[in-house]
């Protein structure tokens, strides 16, 4: 290898800078400890249900706010179910009623102990995870320190919602100042998995000529094994970047959204099935991140109508032209004319 390499014979492989090198190090350690800590909520879960508290059946998220005060005091002692109930926080959707009908079982000290280990635990990761986010922070300041504010404000968020295992900090603006451009802007990209993709490949994506190039890179491109001039498969590559599995889980979510993206996935979904729909929205993703980190594309969705009817457009153009190809000509149907 190194003699192939003294040759030009080997393609160089992605190293980024010490800084970014620095924060992707500090975001995987994040994610780690996000993974132990959703582990020990499971546990926390399993403890409740061997209580028969069927708590995880009417609170959508036992580590919200209203399902981690009613578990600190079981811990603590508390035993009472209109008590426990009393804790619901104004923002949960289930009344008193439901919440105090789940918290009647029967408290075996085993499991109260159970419960009591993994609810330490949980905390003490979540602890873990500050600390990240502190590292974190600081990364994004030094990176930014010498870089002129931009010279437009940050646009406003399209949602307000905050995801549950954000960081306390202003990613977005920090991100803004970082890369210039909204990334935020394209439609499932928020401000953690942005964050998550800068420090998984940084802000050069020079590196990579063309899109094409950093979409293999991804294993987001179809293959081409090819012999003989026959396409033998073109199914894209097994890969394990980080990248490519976050984009795939952003490609699920944005195709349940009345977006021009969502109408790409949907209209592929139906077509070719929902794996392949899966892969050809994240690799669409991809373009648009490289789009905005390389050349400051400023995203604007043009909508799932417009979106449909651009397809539309292509499509018929397309039959125009093969009716000609056989000497034939398209007309349109006129309304009430059958």
């Amino acid at each position: 290898m190194q003699r192939l390499h003294a040759c030009g014979l080997l393609r160089p492989s992605f190293h980024p800078s010490r800084d970014i090198a620095a924060l992707r190090a500090y975001m995987r350690i994040r994610d780690r400890h996000l993974e132990y800590a959703a582990a020990h909520m499971q546990h926390m879960q399993k403890a409740l249900t061997l209580m028969n508290l069927q708590l995880h059946h009417v609170l959508s998220d036992i580590s919200g706010v209203t399902g981690l005060k009613i578990i600190r005091a079981i811990v603590a002692g508390e035993r009472d179910p209109d008590v426990l109930a009393s804790m619901r926080d104004v923002r949960c959707r289930e009344s008193l009623q439901t919440i105090r009908a789940a918290l009647v079982g029967n408290y075996q000290p085993e499991h109260v102990f159970a419960l009591a280990q993994a609810l330490a635990l949980f905390d003490s990761y979540q602890d873990r995870i500050a600390d990240c986010d502190q590292q974190i922070e600081s990364s994004l300041r030094q990176l930014n320190a010498g870089r002129p504010d931009p010279e437009t404000e940050l646009p406003r968020p399209r949602t307000k919602t905050k995801q549950a295992n954000a960081s306390k900090f202003d990613v977005r603006a920090m991100l803004y100042q970082l890369t210039g451009t909204d990334l935020t802007s394209i439609h499932g990209l928020g401000p953690s998995i942005a964050l998550s993709l800068v420090a998984e490949c940084g802000t050069d994506l020079s590196k990579w000529p063309t899109e094409k190039h950093f979409t293999s890179w991804l294993c987001l491109s179809p293959g081409c094994k090819i012999s003989g001039g026959k396409v033998l498969s073109a199914r894209t590559r097994k890969s394990s970047s980080r990248l490519s599995s976050q984009l795939r889980l952003v490609a699920v979510k944005v195709g349940c959204t009345e977006t021009a993206l969502g109408a790409f996935y949907r209209r592929l979904a139906a077509r070719i099935g929902k794996a392949k729909a899966v892969t050809a929205t994240a690799r669409k993703l991809a373009i648009l991140f490289y789009r905005a980190m390389r050349f400051g594309m400023q995203y604007q969705d043009p909508g799932a109508d417009q979106y449909e009817q651009r397809y539309r457009e292509r499509v018929v153009k397309q039959l125009e032209r093969r009716a000609a190809r056989f000497g034939f000509s398209l007309l349109p149907v006129q309304e009430g004319v059958s």
